[in-house]
């Protein structure tokens, strides 16, 4: 089969297009004729060697269609999403015509939209629907202060946040990125930066913080909500550098709640793919309750494409990868 393997780590030269054997179904396991997968910033520190672990074949989601699964878990040609479960870290991931992954990691999900649009889904909006409803426990008439919001998931946490019924403020560092955030219905838009807290008149007064941009602004975030308001940290696009000299008890705001999610556990026992709705999300977006359509559609042969605009911060949303045959 076709596939896209790193030789070694570095720019975009080490993603080598290779024939390699097709993976063979044991039980446990659901082999998948992909149609199409989501472009992340994770495969992008992976291809660099920033991530601990990197397989052969990059690539932590993906959409397609069941050719094999032993265990019967899922019926031949059923139409599924797969993602995390190890894919592209510890295992072989989607950067190819077929994968293997648990079945823990694979959930059906049928719908007439096209393949890139499935694609948008299912990490980028698992990984939402999971910090809103389940660690920040949002709820309706909530404020929300959404940091890093012009990222593909922060779209898809406006997306939700906004049709749950809170009030969004939306961060980003481009001010280009306004229009298309008010659009979606945010309350208004901010210009992210170091110091956020002390440039919002709600400062205080805000429920929640969805954290995109990491451990730079951390602390920062901890601020703006009020006592007994929550933070999610959730991604890294302020880089991967820790908190230098971090001590909690000094730094940290009294009385309010740090929690985060690695998507990495998904599959687990305790964050079961089971849990996240992806069929409802999925008939949201052909509804048109959600705006989810890719920012950029690729073939196979343009994978080195869409990682360079990845590197510069040109994706501006979702970027997704098509097969020929889909």
């Amino acid at each position: 089969m076709k596939a896209i393997v790193l030789n070694g780590f570095g720019g975009l030269d080490v993603l080598e297009y290779r024939d390699i054997p097709k993976p063979q179904a044991v039980a446990g396991t659901v082999l998948i004729k992909i149609k199409a997968f989501g472009i992340n910033h994770a495969e992008m520190h992976m291809r660099r060697g920033e991530w601990a672990e990197a397989a052969p074949v990059s690539g932590i989601e993906c959409v397609g269609i069941v050719e094999a699964c032993p265990g019967g878990e899922f019926a031949v040609g059923t139409k599924v999403a797969a993602f995390m479960g190890g894919l592209g870290r510890t295992i072989n991931g989607s950067y190819a015509e077929y994968t293997l992954a648990s079945v823990n990691n694979v959930a059906a999900i049928e719908s007439d939209l096209p393949w890139a649009e499935l694609a948008a889904i299912p990490i980028t909006y698992a990984t939402a629907w999971t910090c809103l409803f389940r660690n920040l426990d949002l709820q309706k008439g909530q404020t929300i202060v959404i940091r890093g919001a012009s990222s593909s998931f922060g779209l898809a946490a406006v997306n939700m946040a906004v049709n749950a019924g809170a009030k969004v403020i939306a961060t980003t560092q481009k001010e280009a990125q306004f229009e298309k955030l008010q659009a979606l219905g945010v309350m208004r838009c901010e210009v992210d930066r170091p110091g956020l807290s002390e440039h919002l008149a709600e400062t205080g007064q805000i429920d929640a913080v969805l954290d995109l941009v990491g451990n730079s602004v951390v602390l920062d975030s901890l601020r703006i909500v009020r006592r007994g308001g929550k933070v999610c940290l959730a991604g890294w696009l302020g880089g991967l550098d820790p908190i230098a000299d971090f001590n909690p008890l000094l730094q940290m705001a009294s009385g309010v709640y740090l929690t985060f999610f690695g998507s990495f556990v998904f599959g687990s026992p305790q964050f079961p793919v089971s849990d996240v709705p992806l069929q409802s999300i999925a008939a949201d977006i052909a509804a048109g309750r959600y705006q989810a359509r890719p920012s950029r559609v690729f073939r196979f042969d343009e994978v080195r494409e869409a990682h360079r605009l990845m590197e510069a911060n040109e994706a501006n949303g979702k970027m997704v990868v098509v097969h020929d045959d889909a």
